[in-house]
């Protein structure tokens, strides 16, 4: 399956802001869309595995977005934070991509948070929601994080170094390595996530959750760290639209841990909801 990158720009309170995302299936103008929002420190190319699986039917489109994988890094000035920056990046796209069409959205982790926020904000434009092991409840201030070298000199360094790390060679952050002028590093930078996301990461934000009115499906990794269970029973409870589905063995990266049946999940509820 031949995917395309493509550009977008935006211009805003932040100045000219280039987006980048990928088509998983080109070919396929008319059809179906899902928007997917990958999580922090992730990219689009991190549903390239479901845009397989969902081929021919769905045509799968992954969002760089704003901080992460050719996405600009923006100094955010624009009222409403990061937050709303990150919906209406994604609005953008679909205004360009399907304007005045409602269309299924997928969020992982902080694309997520992301994806009910539009669906909540949008709802004539989102007409299936599904979130991926996050809550709608993440209080407290967020752990520090050491923050990793910005640069190796070669790649066999950087992996090793990876490997070592209590991340390992996650797919999520291999699909953003790419050698700079200065060396091997990743397509996104603690220091901007610093600055521009983890002040408005954590929060209640029950109410948007709540809001969401379309057809919803919440998955939950078993062995997660991101989300408990007793998060994910309360969200059910708030929101009337919602099904929730477990994978006992899996983590907070559910597409990775089970991508079959993440994928057959992602199939039956698209396929399920088209017809409600």
């Amino acid at each position: 399956m031949a995917s395309q990158r493509h550009f977008l720009e935006r211009y805003t309170a932040d100045g000219r802001v280039k987006l980048s995302y990928v088509d998983f299936n080109p070919d396929r103008k008319q059809g179906e869309i899902l928007l997917c929002l990958h999580g922090r420190s992730g990219s689009a190319r991190n549903f390239a595995g479901l845009a397989k699986a969902l081929a021919p039917d769905w045509r799968v489109i992954g969002l760089d977005q704003r901080g992460h994988g050719w996405s600009d890094q923006p100094e955010t000035a624009q009222a409403g934070g990061i937050r709303d920056a990150f919906v209406a990046d994604a609005m953008a796209l679909l205004d360009q991509l399907a304007p005045g069409r409602p269309v299924a959205v997928l969020g992982h982790s902080m694309g997520g948070i992301n994806a009910y926020h539009l669906a909540a904000k949008h709802p004539a434009r989102v007409k299936a929601l599904i979130v991926e092991d996050i809550g709608a409840r993440l209080l407290g201030q967020a752990p520090a994080i050491e923050p990793w070298p910005l640069r190796w000199d070669s790649l066999a360094e950087m992996i090793a170094f990876m490997q070592a790390s209590p991340f390992g060679l996650a797919p999520l952050l291999l699909d953003s390595i790419v050698e700079h002028e200065d060396g091997w590093g990743f397509r996104f930078e603690d220091a901007w996530y610093e600055r521009q996301i983890r002040p408005g990461l954590h929060g209640d934000f029950s109410a948007a959750w709540a809001a969401v009115a379309c057809p919803v499906l919440l998955l939950h990794g078993g062995k997660s760290w991101a989300v408990s269970a007793d998060e994910i029973a309360r969200m059910a409870a708030l929101n009337p639209h919602c099904q929730v589905l477990r994978f006992p063995e899996a983590g907070h990266i559910i597409h990775d841990d089970a991508p079959a049946q993440f994928a057959q999940a992602v199939r039956d509820f698209l396929l399920a909801s088209s017809g409600a």
